[in-house]
């Protein structure tokens, strides 16, 4: 009886012990198995840098990896100098500027995008002009810059165009908040926007403290600021006559544009 009874107990120890040795290795081979798939990018950390990002991903606890799309590469403060190619170089090949024509023909994604490069050009350029004024040298090609410049201005010209149009068909007033031409007290004219109170103007004393009117009295000072103004303006015509003669007669060889 005591021999079948400890026979017994040997026997349940050894399936015990086989059972949890099969856990042990179950649980082994799934670690190794992650361990393969978690090192894996690691080794091609150099060839593909965007592949070994995601797996830092939430998702790859389940196994799914989402790749980092980009359109550009990122060279980091290398984007604000120029390429290595035009570095010594005294002139650099640049295209003209966009025409206001041009982009009218841009959809507002298109100019969108368009807006963002020009920007970044403008910062490369920028820090160009300050590197060149730091070396003591004269900036390649500094013309860029005026071009650059007057693309942003015509852009922004279209934009503001195209902004205008929507809003008189939508709410029918040409800028963006209504306003009426005023004349103050002293007889200057200026375009008074129109703003929100609480209360109806007929009933808010601040707003009837303005002077949107002028006097009787102020009308001879007005004559006189015109004629000051228009003798002002005589006076500077005259007197760029007189710079153009002197230049002329001084280096006769030169053409001095009169305009």
């Amino acid at each position: 009886m005591a021999t079948s009874s400890s026979a017994g107990r040997v026997l349940t120890l050894c399936k015990q012990f086989q059972n949890v040795f099969r856990i042990s290795s179950a649980i082994t081979t799934q670690h190794g198995s992650s361990a393969l798939t978690k090192y894996q990018p690691h080794l091609h950390r150099e060839k593909s840098p965007l592949a070994a990002l995601s797996w830092y991903s939430p998702s790859s606890s389940v196994g799914q990896c989402r790749a980092l799309h980009t359109t550009i590469s990122r060279r980091g403060l290398d984007e604000f100098f120029d390429v290595p190619e035009n570095w010594g170089e005294s002139n650099v090949k640049s295209g003209a500027p966009w025409t206001a024509k041009q982009l009218r023909t841009k959809s507002n994604e298109d100019l969108h995008k368009l807006w963002y490069v020009l920007l970044k050009e403008k910062n490369l350029l920028v820090t160009l002009e300050q590197e060149s004024k730091r070396q003591r040298v004269q900036m390649p090609s500094p013309e860029r810059t005026r071009k650059v410049e007057r693309s942003m201005i015509r852009l922004e010209t279209v934009v503001t165009e195209r902004e205008t149009a929507l809003r008189l068909l939508q709410t029918g007033q040409e800028k963006g908040r209504p306003g009426a031409w005023r004349r103050n007290k002293c007889g200057h004219v200026y375009w008074y926007r129109f703003k929100e109170y609480a209360i109806p103007w007929y009933m808010n004393r601040r707003y009837k403290r303005k002077p949107f009117f002028t006097p009787k009295f102020v009308q001879p000072h007005i004559r006189l600021r015109i004629e000051k103004h228009i003798r002002q303006k005589a006076r500077n015509a005259s007197l760029e006559r007189r710079t153009l003669a002197e230049l002329k007669e001084k280096f006769p060889q030169v053409k001095v544009s009169e305009s």
